[in-house]
């Protein structure tokens, strides 16, 4: 029996309908009278999902880092050979799929056939098809695109970071895996991964643009099998608060050198306490680093960042950072320059009135994505799986006061929380 519920925020002017389908999928419809509809199913599962177990299972399991990205590749291919894509194209579908460490989306927008769109999503997301010769193709392929990340300075700064920041996390473990891991994958493996992953109980679907849920309904109706819900286990994470390595270096081809400062946070639990200390991070990182701050004219006026320079918080399940930085002439010396800006608001704190400003800055943004149904859809998806939900987010910016900001800027932004990852240009 499907159960059919609405939620009405009238604060933000918005509301969404959640289907609780037979089958076991949550369904999200969020109405918008725009011309493009956007729909996206994720899984719960993503890179750091590397040792598992279920209940018939009498012990974990540990597969091959980089299955998670390898069996979102894998998805699009369907036993009649023909390739899911060429099944969008023909109705008007651009359809995309990615991988992080937390979850697996596949994901479409239309302007026409939305429902045609729609089924092609829900049919190929549940029938996997793997063979021998197929996965040995793809090892083949997925390995060159790992030797191709490799040299990528955005990527290795950015990984190299987390190799730094974090012990035991494997967030720590590239997407995409080594070229050694992805070897070891076999058909059975995935079928094991996609078996536990991908049962419609630990998926959930967002729709958002000019359709209704009962249009929706009829489509998933037709489409979705009913599936038998899985106890899944993941190994607990024993993650302490300090980190791995103070500095990272690194030689590539850049014109200039690049860093990436973090500050790690303890391991966040996935409820609303969460998404308010992320919010609050947001709002500290737009007074300290942001583009109207003064650190950020300072630094620039001096020339040691570019325009590129940029802070961030993120947030995952199990894992909570922020990382500050770009390109530089002088990596060492903008490093220097971070931790005393911070080190000097640790002693005077900050202006209410900038405060004040920032928040308001960071709750109008976030409203301005209410105006994109990709962002609506990409955005609920993210806070759904965290705990969260897209329509309660602005009251929990709201909710952060500066006594709390304070109070976490205080506690998380110290230098023994602090590393940093280089890429410096090669050595002529």
């Amino acid at each position: 029996m499907n159960n059919i519920t609405e939620k009405v925020n009238s604060t933000v002017n918005e509301r969404y309908f959640q289907i609780n389908h037979k089958s076991g999928l949550n369904i999200f419809v969020i109405p918008k009278k725009h011309s493009t509809a956007f729909a996206i199913i994720g899984t719960n599962y993503g890179s750091m999902d590397r040792t598992f177990k279920t209940d018939s299972d009498a012990d974990f399991i540990t597969v091959p880092d980089g299955i998670a990205h390898f069996l979102e590749h894998k998805l699009f291919e369907n036993e009649d050979g023909e390739d899911t894509f060429i099944r969008y194209a023909r109705y008007g579908g651009n359809a995309n799929a990615y991988t992080s460490f937390d979850k697996t989306a596949y994901l479409f927008s239309c302007t026409e056939n939305f429902n045609e769109n729609l089924k092609v999503l829900l049919d190929f997301v549940q029938a996997p098809y793997f063979t021998d010769a197929s996965v040995q193709k793809e090892i083949g392929i997925i390995g060159q695109e790992i030797r191709m990340y490799d040299d990528n300075p955005g990527w290795q700064v950015f990984f190299n970071l987390l190799k730094a920041l974090y012990i035991e996390n494997p967030i720590q473990i590239d997407i995409a895996g080594t070229v050694e891991s992805i070897a070891k994958i076999t058909p059975e493996i995935l079928y094991r991964c996609y078996n536990t992953f991908y049962n419609l109980n630990n998926m959930t679907l967002v729709v958002c643009g000019d359709v209704t849920s009962n249009q929706v309904l009829a489509v998933a109706d037709k489409v979705l099998k009913n599936s038998k819900d899985i106890n899944i286990e993941r190994v607990p994470l024993d993650e302490p608060r300090q980190i791995n390595e103070k500095h990272v270096t690194k030689n590539l081809e850049v014109a200039m050198p690049m860093i990436t400062v973090g500050i790690k946070d303890k391991t966040p639990s996935q409820d609303i306490e969460s998404l308010k200390r992320h919010a609050a991070n947001e709002i500290l990182l737009q007074m300290l680093f942001g583009n109207s701050s003064e650190f950020y004219t300072y630094a620039y006026n001096k020339r040691i960042i570019t325009q590129n320079f940029s802070a961030s918080a993120e947030l995952g399940r199990n894992f909570a950072f922020v990382e500050i930085g770009g390109s530089t002439p002088d990596p060492d010396m903008l490093y220097s320059e971070i931790v005393d800006e911070i080190n000097k608001k640790r002693i005077l704190l900050f202006d209410k009135i900038d405060f004040e400003r920032a928040k308001k800055v960071l709750y109008s943004s976030n409203l301005t994505s209410f105006d994109s149904t990709e962002d609506i859809a990409n955005g609920f998806l993210r806070l759904h799986l965290l705990g969260g939900d897209l329509l309660d987010y602005p009251e929990i910016i709201a909710s952060v006061s500066y006594e709390y900001a304070c109070e976490l800027f205080l506690d998380m932004y110290k230098e023994e929380y602090m590393a940093s990852s280089i890429v410096f240009p090669n050595k002529k």
